[in-house]
């Protein structure tokens, strides 16, 4: 099917092919006004544009190319209720016990707040909330792991803690130390979840343009005023919501985040002897690694895993050995496989791994930069620009207000993003030390 294809081609994505088809989203071809513009169509424009039409708004979303197109259509899948970088006593010494705290209780609900539309708006996407697990992978984080339970369990989340008995039964493998267990978390198929958004968004009054890019922003007579090649859009309100795929139209947005490559590839199906002993509950993993690697099943037995250190040269050929390396060790059980599908997408990171939310201009509201946990986290923000937009929330805002930009030699560090992986990695190698003495 995509195998020929560039790995930025949409069309190598497995989620491409298994995806129902895309709403009618016309582009936008006769000027309009409405009260709240929303700029990018993945999760954060969509959720937004969703939640301002069902407060009684009229909406506009502008996407350059189709909903979906980006990395919210190009993503794993897994829906993670947690940051990655931070737990919950880590994020409130950082900000404060007030602003700490709202924003845990924010990233706690991220999760439910998916499957709640997903189950409001009867959408297809393959959603499964069976859990998301983070399994610790050497005696080194074992504390750590632990510590986030504990943390989470003292402000009532749904989590549990896993010996490692239990652990080798969840997971099917006898590489983990125990694990944490999120029972809000749980996997998706993600294009479809994104079209699904794009059509409850219409259902609720909504217009949805794609192909149609926002080419020029600016104030003008009380109003923003966006343009696009064929005609604008008038609003009292602008949403940014076009995270690692941001240009120019608010530069300073863009050099909030660093745009990072990600590579993801899948398995053919695998037989069903081998299928139920991986996974057997078919959650969602991204194990303790600093750099995480995450994995999952999708409807028909494919292992659908993520890489970041692929190259664009050969690709393929260097999935399939990292695959097989990385799961005949976790998994001694499965045998040879075939790699089927290797794709690839933009992430946005920030430099400390929290997303951001700005108020570049009076009316004007961004949201990105979830580094990787962008399913939960561009849901529920869209949820918060929407409400902000509409002056729903005028106080205690569960996350700080960021300035834009904060990235120095922002030109440089982009194409060079990957040497950001480096300490992480060697991170990730000393606490491999201890999984070797042990």
């Amino acid at each position: 099917m995509g195998s020929p294809l560039q790995t930025s081609d949409p069309r190598s994505s497995l989620w491409y092919w298994t995806a129902p088809a895309a709403p009618e989203t016309p582009p936008l071809t006769e000027s309009v006004r409405s009260d709240v513009a929303v700029v990018g169509g993945g999760y954060t424009g969509l959720s937004a544009a969703l939640h301002a039409a069902e407060a009684g708004a009229r909406v506009v979303l502008l996407e350059a190319e189709n909903p979906g197109f980006g990395a919210s259509g190009r993503n794993h899948g897994q829906v993670v209720p947690v940051l990655g970088r931070y737990g919950p006593e880590e994020l409130t010494a950082k900000l404060g016990p007030a602003l700490g705290e709202r924003m845990n209780a924010w990233i706690a609900g991220s999760a439910e707040l998916v499957f709640d539309l997903i189950r409001r708006h009867g959408i297809d996407c393959d959603a499964l909330q069976t859990g998301w697990l983070m399994p610790v992978d050497s005696p080194a984080r074992h504390a750590m792991v632990k510590g986030r339970y504990q943390a989470w369990a003292e402000r009532g989340a749904a989590v549990r803690w896993l010996d490692k008995t239990a652990t080798d039964e969840i997971t099917g493998s006898p590489a983990y130390y125990g694990a944490l267990l999120h029972e809000k978390g749980g996997n998706i198929q993600p294009l479809s979840y994104a079209r699904g958004l794009a059509r409850a968004a219409l259902a609720a009054g909504a217009a949805v343009h794609g192909h149609s890019p926002a080419t020029a922003l600016r104030r003008q007579d009380g109003y923003w005023r966006i343009e696009t090649p064929r005609a604008g859009v008038e609003a009292e309100t602008v949403i940014l919501a076009t995270n690692a795929y941001s240009g120019d139209l608010w530069p300073r947005v863009r050099e909030t985040v660093v745009p990072f490559r990600l590579f993801l590839a899948a398995t053919a199906p695998l037989g069903e002897n081998v299928a139920r002993s991986i996974l057997p509950g078919r959650q969602s993993i991204s194990d303790s690694r600093t750099v995480l690697w995450p994995f999952r099943f999708d409807r028909e037995n494919r292992l659908v895993t993520g890489s970041d250190h692929l190259l664009p040269v050969a690709s393929r050929a260097q999935a399939a050995r990292i695959m097989a390396k990385k799961f005949r060790h976790t998994f001694p059980q499965i045998g040879d496989f075939k790699v089927e599908y290797v794709w690839e997408g933009k992430v946005a990171m920030t430099l400390d791994r929290l997303p951001r939310y700005l108020e570049p201009a009076p009316g004007l509201f961004a949201g990105l930069g979830y580094s990787g946990r962008g399913i939960a986290l561009a849901t529920a923000m869209g949820k918060l620009l929407a409400e902000r937009a509409l002056a729903r929330i005028e106080a205690e805002l569960p996350l700080p207000v960021a300035r834009p930009g904060g990235i120095p030699l922002h030109g440089l560090v982009t194409p060079f993003g990957r040497l950001m992986l480096i300490p992480y990695k060697l991170r990730d190698w000393r606490a491999g030390l201890s999984r070797a003495k042990g």
